[in-house]
């Protein structure tokens, strides 16, 4: 954690599959960050995300945006060789195929670390795993959303044969439990403090 930011270095370089406003699509990562703006942030986001890895001695990374407070929702769980890092503000939440409320400030960021080698299509597979298992906690939690209008999500992975990361396999199952586990615990954390 550094002041109001999250940056996590990887020991050696991962495949990334993303839609991160920094580095993002398929990706050679050397960590990842998540980066807090101000609420009403309308900044040039890729020089700014260019400026924070340079200023912070990063190379290679990908970046995430939030205005959320990123150390009081910060929320890390494991499940088997899964690991996910997720930061909730759900301010703006959105159904898929709605037409989206008024935009306010507010983003799911989740960050899955996978300790395994996969291919590309499996880092694919896991984001579709994640994004069930997000939706799935979201109403589980008594949020009508299936996210928010600015969610941000982001497998890494070693480089491999592992071609499946869905619901019915032992790696889905893991991924799913990870994601459920941090964002419950992240959302209940953003609820304390979003008044």
């Amino acid at each position: 954690m550094v002041n109001k930011h999250y940056i996590h270095p990887f020991k050696e370089p991962m495949l990334s599959l993303s839609n991160a406003p920094h580095n993002g699509g398929l990706f050679k990562a050397n960590g990842f960050f998540f980066m807090h703006v101000h609420k009403n942030y309308s900044g040039n986001y890729k020089e700014d995300c260019l400026n924070f890895e340079k200023q912070n001695g990063l190379r290679d990374f990908v970046g995430f945006m939030t205005a959320v407070d990123i150390p009081k929702v910060l929320a890390h769980a494991k499940s088997g060789r899964v690991e996910a890092y997720v930061t909730a503000g759900i301010t703006n939440p959105a159904i898929a195929g709605d037409e989206p409320p008024p935009w306010k400030p507010g983003t799911i960021n989740i960050a899955i670390i996978i300790h395994k080698g996969l291919t590309v299509g499996a880092l694919a597979n896991a984001i579709m795993t994640a994004t069930e298992a997000k939706t799935y906690t979201l109403l589980k939690l008594g949020h009508n959303a299936t996210g928010t209008t600015s969610d941000g999500i982001g497998v890494f992975a070693y480089e491999g044969r592992e071609e499946w990361a869905g619901t019915a396999t032992k790696l889905g199952i893991s991924i799913g439990g990870a994601v459920r586990k941090a964002l419950e615990e992240s959302i209940r954390k953003w609820e304390k403090i979003k008044n």
